[in-house]
């Protein structure tokens, strides 16, 4: 899915945007504290673009393309959500869309100290793009892909694996595993 730079973002005086928000991740696979995340942000926001990134250094579960299809999928009910990727920093592709607004979702025990940093350099990198931190529900502050796949290695219940992912996600994660195991 290609990157397009949307002129209409842009206020007329060169500033970015912060009716548009960008919410960047790895969504290998999309979890529930995800879309927990989209749908607060999707009510904060006039529009928000889901960035999935493309890690050459990573070995993803999922291919790019059906990271996409799954974030769209849990996403089709958000008329304002829209899924695009991205192999560039970050707060270039935020400023690529014409945003200026980085949303994170932060899970208190884990995450704080690697996000300040993240927010740190991206600062850094460009000080017009703010970041907008939304705390991951205390049902979801625990959830990680490596633990999706744990579980999902594990266990045979789909009710299992239904508590940590919306339900369209799981027969795909049980399908990419088979596939992986052969």
């Amino acid at each position: 899915m290609p990157v397009s730079t949307t002129a209409a973002n842009h206020h007329s005086d060169g500033q970015l945007s912060h009716r548009v928000a960008v919410y960047t991740g790895s969504f290998d696979p999309v979890t529930s504290g995800h879309l927990h995340i989209i749908e607060r942000a999707s009510k904060i926001f006039e529009t928000l673009i889901v960035g999935i990134g493309i890690n050459a250094d990573k070995r993803p579960l999922f291919d790019i393309g059906e990271r996409v299809e799954l974030v769209s999928e849990v996403t089709c009910d958000l008329p304002n959500v829209r899924v695009e990727t991205f192999d560039t920093l970050a707060v270039d592709f935020v400023r690529s869309l014409g945003s200026g607004v980085m949303v994170r979702g932060i899970r208190p025990l884990t995450d704080i100290a690697g996000e300040f940093t993240m927010l740190m350099a991206n600062r850094q990198l460009d000080p017009a793009i703010e970041t907008v931190f939304l705390m991951a529900d205390e049902r979801f502050a625990h959830v990680s892909s490596s633990l999706l796949k744990q579980i999902a290695m594990i266990s045979d219940d789909d009710d299992h694996l239904a508590k940590f992912v919306p339900r369209q996600v799981v027969a795909a994660i049980r399908k990419q595993l088979r596939k992986s195991a052969t």
